[in-house]
């Protein structure tokens, strides 16, 4: 008599997730506020919106972004506690630059199989991360399938939900000539350019990710995996109406980026000299031979969000306690243009 077939047959096994449901529900739960209603493993998420009361136009604000091939580095050196934090704080980013501040966040994994010490630590990174943005861990979903998925391998994608009020939505149309751009650092590549920046590493540099680059004092891995940075205090500085345009610096790097905050009759300059990239960044383009504007067009180059301010702000600004944890410099200025952006 033939064998009956089982799902498990196909390679997915429902008795690993029941498995690791409880612990991890245990580490989405600590991320959950008085907003959230329900438990964890419902069908849906629920939050409440009446506290939105208190704003006088109030603007859901929402963002969908991936790892990207940065995740190919965990499967590599078999760390994944950063990956979780770099989608929330990518996310969180993302819907600051408009003047919001995150609310709640969703993920998603599509992985080979599912191996219970591997959720634990993406979703730990996960929680973590929404912990310290103040932001709820209110749903994901875990799909296990090894016929679209390489022995070992996952994906992670992030969305997440953010408010803002009407009158504070920060969207660069105020920007005019004179206005000064400020820079913030980056923690390192943060979560783009990872294509290229393996191809270099492994291919044309013939490193592994546990061989130490000097000039850090850590290991490669340690250096391509540190976790993308949150920008958040930023938001604090917004409510006093001194930032006209954010950026944040992501694939496109700086031309790509600083352009959607530009009004049509504007051009921005980004002056070079104003800042030292890391060292990995030159290790980057050394090794590989990149040219200059294409390293700055797909890295962030140890710059994470600009700032654009009026200039009599601008010193002001860049002295606030709040961001001093990001290193803060004048980086350029904003000329009479269409819209372009240079580097000089």
């Amino acid at each position: 008599m033939t064998k009956p077939l089982r799902y498990q047959d196909a390679g997915v096994d429902i008795g690993t997730w029941n498995s690791v449901k409880g612990s991890i529900g245990e580490i989405v739960a600590s991320t959950y506020n008085e907003r959230v209603l329900g438990r964890f493993g419902q069908f849906g998420g629920m939050f409440d919106i009446a506290n939105l009361s208190e704003h006088e136009h109030p603007v859901l604000v929402s963002s969908t972004d991936s790892v990207g091939t940065k995740v190919m580095i965990a499967f590599e050196t078999g760390n994944h506690t950063m990956v979780g934090q770099d989608i929330v704080n990518h996310c969180v980013n993302d819907i600051l630059v408009m003047g919001a501040r995150p609310l709640f966040f969703l993920d998603y994994i599509g992985i080979y199989k599912l191996l219970p010490e591997v959720a634990k630590e993406i979703v730990g990174g996960l929680a973590l991360a929404c912990r310290r943005n103040g932001c709820v861990l209110i749903g994901g979903e875990t799909a296990e399938m090894p016929d679209l998925y390489k022995k070992d391998e996952y994906d992670l994608v992030g969305t997440i939900v953010g408010l803002v009020d009407n009158n504070r939505v920060i969207d660069g149309s105020s920007v005019v000539e004179g206005d000064v751009l400020i820079g913030l650092a980056s923690s390192g590549l943060h979560t783009n350019g990872y294509s290229l920046a393996r191809k270099i590493v492994k291919e044309i540099g013939g490193k592994n990710y546990g061989d130490r680059f000097e000039e850090a004092g850590r290991t490669f891995g340690e250096v391509l995996q540190e976790p993308h940075r949150s920008y958040l205090p930023v938001h604090e500085i917004m409510q006093r109406s001194l930032i006209k345009g954010c950026v944040h610096v992501t694939g496109g790097g700086f031309q790509d980026n600083i352009n959607r905050v530009l009004p049509a009759q504007c051009d921005a300059v980004v002056e070079l000299n104003t800042w030292e990239p890391p060292p990995i960044f030159t290790w980057l383009q050394q090794t590989g031979s990149v040219e200059r504007d294409e390293m700055y067009h797909t890295f962030n180059m140890g710059i994470g969000m600009v700032l654009v301010v009026a200039r009599e702000n601008a010193e002001q600004i860049i002295a606030d306690p709040l961001l001093q944890p990001f290193t803060p410099c004048r980086i350029g200025r904003v000329t009479t243009g269409t819209g372009k952006v240079t580097l000089e």
